[in-house]
């Protein structure tokens, strides 16, 4: 997708401009139409393309600027769910406050997720290579109760429902023109398994898929909050065995913790290395994230890293976040440079 050393991408979300949060609200109050309503989320992954292409990011993302809190729209895709009454709607939005369903039947999605249509919008409006994202196999279902049904009988059951839903789209998304896929799975953190139960479903869910692949594993960013223990040395070496060209990690909210287990976890594959701090409003000198990413070299060669925020932005203000991306466009550039001699 691209000739550089150290290409420069993103994980995933964009953050929201503050008209667009005014417009969705609209939205739902039910004030616009289907063409008004078509217009604002075009524009909104205008908005996010341009800003991504004008920080001199190489590969980017449409912004994910048509889902809300990550996963949460999907649900409108699916069938066989019903909403259930909220936890908490008082305080601090935390992890016990999204909407919650349950399966009232075997769980179906017709149509897909909307992701093709994402990426097919997108490409038509990019100048620069896009990377596409999806949610994996549990992260889909993380926000389905169990306890209170017999349709599935246990989360691994309802996972491995979706290891089909989640195949079908990538395939889906290969026929549309799709050629950097990444699969998202926070919920390794967060839902209980062992790491061959993860590694099984995740390549099922991208058997016979035909694209260059990435696995971004994080720890959650739920208002810039991890959920779950922050190490990546659980699930390796297990993980070797993943149908995976690049493992996209999180490394600078945890000060380049095992930074030095780089060669070990990622063998012969790529790794995106997160050398950006999504989850503060502290601002790293470009000086700083060459730093990260000198560190990171001193284990695995440039040839195998692209480098990239810890996650995506869809918790910090625009305005930030356009300054992040800039100061990780000039860190790299410092770096090759130097590589350059």
């Amino acid at each position: 997708m691209t000739d550089l050393l150290l290409p420069t991408t993103v994980v995933g979300s964009h953050a929201y401009p503050s008209w667009f949060l005014t417009a969705l609200e609209a939205i739902k109050n039910g004030d616009y139409g289907v063409t008004d309503e078509r217009e604002a989320f075009d524009d909104a992954v205008n908005a996010a393309i341009l800003d991504q292409e004008r920080a001199g990011v190489d590969i980017i993302s449409d912004g994910e600027m048509r889902r809300w809190y990550f996963v949460q729209s999907f649900y409108q895709y699916m069938e066989g769910i019903e909403r259930q009454p909220d936890l908490r709607k008082v305080g601090v939005y935390g992890y016990d406050m999204p909407p919650r369903y349950r399966a009232v039947e075997r769980i179906q999605v017709p149509d897909g997720l909307g992701i093709v249509e994402e990426y097919q919008y997108a490409r038509g409006v990019a100048t620069r290579p896009l990377k596409v994202t999806c949610p994996g196999s549990l992260t889909l279902g993380i926000h389905i109760q169990l306890h209170d049904t017999s349709v599935y009988k246990d989360r691994q059951e309802l996972t491995w429902e979706f290891a089909g839903v989640v195949n079908r789209e990538l395939k889906a998304l290969v026929n549309a023109g799709a050629e950097f896929i990444q699969i998202d799975e926070p919920s390794y953190a967060i839902i209980p398994g062992t790491p061959k139960d993860y590694l099984d479903i995740y390549n099922a869910a991208v058997e016979g898929v035909r694209a260059k692949l990435a696995l971004h594993i994080c720890f959650g960013n739920l208002g810039s909050r991890p959920r779950g223990p922050r190490r990546y040395a659980p699930l390796f070496p297990t993980f070797e065995e993943a149908r995976a060209d690049q493992f996209v990690l999180e490394f600078a909210n945890r000060e380049m913790r095992e930074i030095e287990q780089l060669q070990a976890f990622c063998g012969e594959r790529e790794v995106g290395l997160g050398v950006v701090d999504i989850k503060s409003f502290y601002l790293e000198p470009a000086a700083e994230i060459a730093d990260r990413i000198r560190e990171a070299l001193q284990y695995i060669p440039p040839e195998k890293v692209y480098i990239n925020p810890d996650c995506g932005f869809f918790q910090l203000p625009r305005w930030l976040t356009v300054r992040k991306l800039q100061r990780m466009v000039e860190g790299v550039q410092m770096v090759r440079h130097e590589l350059a001699g």
